[in-house]
């Protein structure tokens, strides 16, 4: 790996930003609840999105030794509705084909690669990266093995409580761990 140029953190939204399974009458310690209206909730009659989001997890991203991505469905609308409130600068968007392939949700019985994956692979491009995400399994973990020629962490974050401060020190452990394969 270059020593300069630092692996990519691809980040999703919902589950490891925003804890949406956690119990609807009780908001996480240290998150806030905001209301938001991105594409799809503009309807007047519809109730605004409810969001928790920490924000420290902005400076802990921010600390991080990685190039933050978002790799969420919110696609750039991350960078409107989500990013100003963790503090975070405007970040590069993975763009998501039209058409999805197929997966599963968790709760089929017949478990496929998610349909981000594929998609995830193609934008590292070999580059080293760290994926964070609720729908991570270890099916896409074989995925990446196969397809992607460089160093990946895939960290499946629970959707009841979203990043901790465990995945905090992991994925900058694994970056460390990166530099020090490179030296």
């Amino acid at each position: 790996m270059d020593k300069t140029t630092p692996p990519l953190l691809l980040i999703d939204v919902d589950g490891p930003l925003n804890p949406y399974a956690a119990k609807p009458s009780r908001r996480p310690e240290g998150y806030t609840t905001h209301r938001m209206r991105p594409t799809g909730w503009e309807q007047p009659y519809q109730k605004p999105l409810r969001v928790w989001l920490n924000h420290s997890h902005g400076e802990q991203l921010t600390a991080l030794p990685f190039t933050l991505v978002w790799a969420t469905t919110w696609a750039h609308e991350a960078n409107e509705w989500i990013g100003p409130h963790l503090g975070l600068p405007e970040l590069p968007v993975i763009t998501w084909p039209e058409e999805r392939p197929a997966s599963s949700p968790y709760w089929k019985s017949e478990p496929r690669v998610f349909w981000k994956t594929a998609t995830i692979v193609e934008y590292a491009a070999g580059r080293p990266f760290a994926w964070i995400d609720d729908d991570i399994t270890d099916l896409d973990r074989e995925y990446v093995n196969k397809h992607h020629d460089g160093p990946a962490l895939l960290h499946h974050i629970d959707p009841r409580h979203g990043l901790l401060p465990a995945d905090f020190d992991m994925l900058a452990n694994w970056a460390a761990s990166l530099r020090e394969d490179a030296a």
